[in-house]
């Protein structure tokens, strides 16, 4: 089987993170690399779900009344954890 190089950009952070993760498994970021597209092969695509996370009607109406709140100069905020909590008791 002849091999050959490939040269792949990725944030040194991440690589040194995959790395250490790696070799936890008892391989290397090349073996690694090379698993990962034999099993795309095998699939004929990626062999993990590639997706959007949209969030459901549920989740985006709360997030637009928690931006809502931040907003609202009359809503009491908090910097107190003890506080909070005895305003919650009330």
């Amino acid at each position: 089987m002849a091999t050959t190089n490939i040269s792949i950009r990725m944030d040194s952070d991440v690589k040194a993170r995959a790395d250490a993760l790696f070799a936890e498994l008892g391989m290397n970021l090349s073996t690694a690399f090379n698993i990962f597209v034999r099993q795309s092969l095998r699939e004929g695509g990626l062999p993990f779900r590639v997706r959007l996370e949209t969030p459901n009607k549920e989740t985006m109406a709360a997030m637009l009344e928690a931006e809502r709140i931040a907003k609202d100069p009359s809503v009491k905020g908090y910097t107190d954890l003890d506080e909070l909590f005895t305003d919650l008791k009330k």
